[in-house]
């Protein structure tokens, strides 16, 4: 029995169509446009009554936007006592009104 080799015309011709088919993907992937949005619906594409897509950004932030930096200045020692004394004032008025009530 004698073994039958494949001459280099048979490989390229197979080679051909993947190599045509890897350059349609590549270039496919840079496209900007998605192509879900271009497939029919026989084809599990969008139907025709879906809405289109939003051409405005989305009022919330990305996921890895930084925010832009802060412009309040740090609180002086004077303006921090301040507000503590009105965070504890304010906690010994609620804690008085909860046990005038019966409250914990």
């Amino acid at each position: 029995m004698r073994s039958r080799r494949q001459s280099p015309q048979c490989f390229a011709r197979g080679a051909l169509p993947a190599l045509l088919l890897a350059a349609a993907a590549a270039i496919a992937g840079c496209a900007g446009v998605t192509v879900a949005d271009h497939v029919p619906t026989a084809i599990d594409g969008l139907p025709d009554a879906a809405p289109p897509h939003p051409g405005a950004p989305s009022a919330y932030p990305a996921v890895n936007e930084v925010p832009s930096p802060r412009d309040n200045k740090v609180l002086t020692s004077e303006e921090q006592y301040k507000i503590e004394d009105e965070l504890i004032a304010a906690r010994n008025r609620v804690s008085t009104l909860n046990a005038s009530n019966g409250k914990r």
